[in-house]
């Protein structure tokens, strides 16, 4: 499933080719999975509105939408596991599984596609918008990451992948950011020290914006806004090596299972 450095990518370069664009049309799949909202309230929501914005919100793409002077209605877009959003010219084949097109005034396409339709497309209305469930990580100030733990007996790994504490952290990067940091995925949240803390959330911050340079990690389904695979991947220190050996002590990487999902680290690394 895309995280928050694929997200990212992706937002950006949609933002870069369509901000300020009309949508003169919407076509729908019929395929109810996909939507969250009414098909219907999709299309009409927007049929004729303006691109103001698009970016991230956790590991949700947000387009902000304006129609005349009036401002706050939204398009989300949650990619799922293999859901990708493209910008294309009307005369590049239309993927399998596609099952929305926004059709621009200047004649480009955005197209959501989604073979396995985990994705999900919606729209708010509401004053405010979507501000999604969780801290955003890589702004959250130190001693903000910090109380986020306190007093919480799961696992620090969980606790990264818990959308409700942080938003956007999926496995990849948990894992890569613990291995930075030198912390055993399996240890209590509530218990890391101070020091702990301090080299995580760095940690944390500085994977997920060196991810984002590279254009996130392509090691399934992921492509960005044009089609390209990201390089991230190349960076890996634990994260899909189990067996392995260290890249920094050359000790056999370790598989375990934590919070129901796999899990890779050094037991000489992270202690």
């Amino acid at each position: 499933m895309p995280e928050l450095p694929e997200v990212e990518t992706v937002a950006n370069g949609v933002h870069a080719r369509v901000a300020g664009q009309r949508i003169v049309g919407v076509w729908t799949s019929g395929k109810s999975l996909t939507f969250k909202s009414p098909e219907a309230e999709i299309v009409e929501t927007l049929t004729g509105a303006r691109i103001e914005k698009v970016r991230r919100v956790g590991k949700t793409i947000v387009m902000d939408l304006s129609r005349g002077k009036t401002s706050g209605s939204q398009f989300l877009v949650h990619l799922g596991m293999t859901g990708r959003l493209l910008v294309s010219a009307p005369e590049v084949p239309m993927p399998l599984h596609t099952h929305a097109v926004l059709s621009l005034a200047d004649s480009r396409e955005v197209r959501f596609v989604d073979p396995r339709r985990f994705g999900k497309l919606s729209v708010v209305k509401e004053e405010g918008g979507y501000t999604g469930p969780g801290k955003e990580p890589t702004t959250i100030s130190a001693g903000e990451f910090a109380k986020l733990f306190k007093g919480r007996k799961l696992a620090i790994k969980a606790a990264l992948l818990n959308q409700s504490i942080l938003h956007g952290v999926g496995n990849i990067y948990a894992d890569e950011s613990l291995f930075r940091a030198g912390i055993r995925p399996r240890k209590q949240a509530g218990k890391l020290t101070k020091a702990e803390l301090a080299r995580l959330h760095p940690a944390l911050q500085e994977v997920l914006a060196k991810a984002i340079q590279l254009g996130g990690s392509s090691v399934s389904d992921y492509v960005d806004a044009d089609g390209v695979r990201g390089f991230f991947q190349l960076e890996h220190k634990v994260y899909g090596r189990a067996g392995e050996n260290c890249k920094d002590c050359t000790s056999p990487l370790k598989n375990i299972v934590v919070g129901g999902r796999t899990t890779v680290y050094c037991p000489k690394c992270q202690r």
